[in-house]
């Protein structure tokens, strides 16, 4: 896996404070949960203790992906960039042609995606269609519902 993982320099910064987090609070925080746990006795039959070790294992899962992302980070920072095109970091507001609603999203790392916040992944089928396109230009998107055509309103920077 040396594929680079884009993302902004906010994106990069969310995983480092993240990292940070689990490794000095969430990783003491355990190995203390399950040191008292094993101090109630027979481990077999220790629900506690079960429960901590699960834990322990999520935590360090995530702690190997977050330093995996980190060591393969592509940071890409949008600031600056011409509005001509839809590139990685762009701010795109559409226009959907069916029912004639503007959409604003913006195109982050996979890491940093949250749909709910307008926010989508590089991946995404919308952010695929959208790249390269400029201002004007009708993009059809095949997404779970069925095929969408937006026409781009404003590309920016910020």
């Amino acid at each position: 896996m040396s594929d680079r993982v884009p993302m902004t320099p906010q994106g990069r910064e969310r995983l480092d404070e993240e990292l940070k987090h689990l490794k000095k609070v969430e990783r003491p925080a355990i190995v203390k949960a399950i040191e008292e746990a094993r101090a109630h006795g027979d481990l077999s039959e220790n629900a506690e203790y079960h429960a901590a070790k699960e834990k322990q294992g999520m935590i360090e899962g995530r702690i190997a992906l977050v330093e995996d992302r980190l060591a393969r980070a592509q940071v890409i920072d949008p600031r600056g960039q011409s509005p001509d095109a839809v590139r990685f970091g762009a701010t795109v507001v559409l226009n959907d042609v069916e029912s004639d609603e503007e959409v604003r999203y913006v195109i982050v790392g996979e890491d940093e995606a949250d749909a709910a916040e307008g926010r989508i992944s590089i991946s995404s089928p919308v952010a695929r269609a959208l790249m390269g396109k400029a201002v004007d230009d009708e993009v059809q998107v095949t997404v779970p519902r069925g095929t969408r055509e937006f026409e781009i309103v404003e590309i920016r920077y910020e």
